[in-house]
């Protein structure tokens, strides 16, 4: 076991017992610093000079950096249900992410540091997703624009080496009528393509429900993302009204995966819509809708809740390897 590991699935775990979000960040913390130190068994003292460190997580590091397994972590092994236990095995199994930003639209980093932040995490990929233009408030990408972003993650790719590669996406808005906000020529280059609505949210359900299967059918949609729309954090937004089974039941039958969103305000869709959207048979992207580097490890709560309804890695888009997910979205076997 290395300290990275340890100190994940510590977080992990504290997660999945609902500790306070600072505690658990305080892991996390841990676990990015770790990289700065070198490989071999370090003392606590050593640990705690590290930005971010503190008494605790220090001896955390200095027993997993002897290729043992930290007391803290054995202590809570031994108190986890199985259900935790499938949850970080899944977790574990992650290769990707379906939907992060850049600071080409609303992100705060440049798409050189997603990039580099989602490789030290362990992923083999993960898909630039910056907004399509409608969204203006979030600075959407133009078609000009988004063609010159190809060209920059293209020239990322030639930097990163064998091991990750940036893939080439958009979250592109489902207008009124189900259409997508970009042109459809364009949205055929990208690699992976995620829908949401993200305007007209309080519409009456009949004609949510047709705007939702409309994009989902679209053969270029490979992810419906933040499905319901929901706030759960501060004043709240409260989720969109439409026809769950029927808009569940386009995607299983496109193969479009449903977005389990880790945001900690959305945690979309809510539990008895992830519920029935598994029974419709239906694949997700466990995604971050990470605008920061330190937002890529919320992917492990919507593992835990996967977990928790009993989906396996097959259904899990986000555990598959980089070839097996875009020969599917290319409709070959």
């Amino acid at each position: 076991m290395t300290p990275d590991e340890a100190l994940r699935r510590i977080a992990f775990l504290l997660e999945w017992r609902g500790a306070s979000p600072y505690r658990v960040r305080a892991f996390h913390t841990a676990a990015d610093a770790v990289h700065d130190l070198p490989p071999g068994p370090v003392d606590a003292s050593q640990a705690a000079r590290l930005h971010g460190v503190g008494p605790v997580t220090a001896e955390v590091i200095a027993q997993a950096s002897t290729g043992a397994v930290p007391r803290y972590l054995t202590r809570l092994q031994a108190e986890a249900d199985p259900e935790a236990h499938a949850g970080w095995d899944l977790a574990a199994a992650s290769t990707g992410d379906c939907h992060l930003h850049s600071d080409w639209s609303d992100g705060g980093s440049p798409l050189e540091d997603m990039a580099a932040a989602a490789g030290a995490l362990g992923h083999q990929w993960a898909v630039l997703t910056d907004h399509s233009p409608r969204l203006t408030i979030a600075h959407g990408l133009s078609r000009e624009r988004l063609e010159d972003q190809l060209e920059a993650v293209a020239a990322v790719n030639s930097r990163m080496g064998p091991d990750f590669r940036l893939l080439t996406g958009i979250e592109c808005d489902i207008l009124d009528d189900g259409s997508l906000d970009q042109d459809e020529d364009l949205l055929g280059r990208l690699d992976i393509v995620v829908a949401s609505v993200h305007s007209r949210l309080r519409s009456e359900p009949e004609p949510m429900t047709a705007r939702m299967v409309a994009a989902v059918r679209n053969p270029h949609v490979d992810v419906l993302g933040h499905c319901t729309g929901r706030i759960v954090t501060g004043r709240g937004r409260p989720q969109s009204r439409f026809d769950a089974e029927a808009v569940f039941a386009a995607c299983a039958e496109a193969d479009t995966a449903v977005e389990i969103n880790c945001r900690p305000e959305r945690r979309d869709p809510p539990d008895d819509l992830l519920l029935r959207a598994a029974a419709a048979g239906c694949r997700f992207a466990v995604d971050t809708d990470a605008h920061a580097p330190e937002q890529l490890h919320w992917q492990s709560t919507g593992y835990a809740r996967a977990a928790r309804i009993g989906l396996g890695a097959d259904r899990l888009i986000t555990t598959w390897p980089l070839g097996r997910l875009l020969s599917s979205r290319s409709g070959s076997p």
